[in-house]
């Protein structure tokens, strides 16, 4: 039986919050970490840690991940692949570009489809397993999150589909499902969301203007009461350690809450409930919609 410092795992977006906090859990662990970043200056550093330069919509990058793995010099099994890579893409459906709608998918989703599969070869031959980060937003769909929650939805039923398919084999998959916790991903997305308000067109304001501004306040107040990175990665590192893991692991109570919520709930309740938790981040001159 291999020990963690006999042992390989894999994880794409190290650069940064919870990729980068899991990934110096997992070296804590003893585990010998692949930390897949776009720039070799934004790799976390430390004993057990190879930076890997891993765009996950790169296709030769991605295959020469592959290939480190499946020719390591020291014939480590690879225990997981951790595929946590991410942007935020958050504008109303009407006003999101098709290049933006591909773009979030080609990060969110298809890159991950794509690691996965080059990586397949080696958790067959190990057992290992892959673990996916979702989001509360792979349950819920918030307004302006539409492009983002989709490919999450995606990566949901993915999931689903392929832990069923490769559990014969004894390859495990499992989801894990953050809420709000305090990541550089988060910022990204609200500045990308005020850029959209400053280039909006006088009616495009006035439909979207306060919708926009009061998910732009609720996501700052959000990554401010959430989960440290460092504990969103002990959750992370379970799932992908542990003997006998979950399908699904949850981060922070707001997660916990309204993935059991939307299985329960009317949609209209819903809507109503989604709304009222967005009400009160609006700006005062310019009043909430009422739903």
């Amino acid at each position: 039986m291999t020990t963690s410092h006999e042992e390989l795992i894999l994880i794409t977006g190290a650069s940064t919050g919870m990729g980068a906090a899991t990934a110096r859990e997992l070296a804590a662990r003893g585990y010998h970490v692949l930390a897949g970043v776009r720039r070799e200056s934004d790799a976390p550093r430390g004993p057990h840690l190879e930076p890997m330069i891993l765009d996950i919509t790169n296709p030769a990058q991605i295959e020469a991940v592959a290939h480190r793995i499946a020719t390591d010099p020291s014939h480590r099994p690879l225990r997981a692949v951790i595929n946590n890579a991410g942007i935020a893409v958050n504008a109303p459906v009407e006003l999101l570009s098709m290049d933006d709608w591909r773009e979030q998918f080609e990060v969110n989703f298809f890159g991950h489809v794509a690691v996965t599969k080059a990586v397949l070869p080696a958790l067959h031959a190990s057992h290992g397993r892959v673990v996916n980060i979702s989001s509360i937003g792979g349950k819920v769909a918030m307004p302006t999150y539409g492009a983002y929650a989709g490919a999450k939805f995606a990566m949901e039923a993915m999931s689903d589909a392929l832990r069923r398919e490769l559990a014969p084999h004894g390859v495990q998959v499992v989801v894990v499902e953050p809420g709000g916790v305090k990541t550089e991903m988060t910022g990204r997305g609200i500045e990308r969301m005020n850029n959209t308000i400053a280039t909006m067109t006088p009616a495009e304001h006035s439909r979207y203007g306060g919708l926009l501004q009061a998910v732009v306040n609720h996501a700052t107040a959000f990554t401010t009461t959430g989960q440290p990175a460092d504990a969103a990665a002990r959750i992370i590192a379970n799932a992908a350690t542990t003997p006998r893991p979950h399908t699904r692991y949850t981060i922070g109570r707001d997660a916990a809450m309204l993935t059991r919520l939307s299985r329960i709930l009317p949609d209209r309740i819903l809507d109503r409930m989604l709304a009222a938790n967005l009400r009160p981040h609006f700006p005062k001159h310019q009043p909430a919609p009422v739903s």
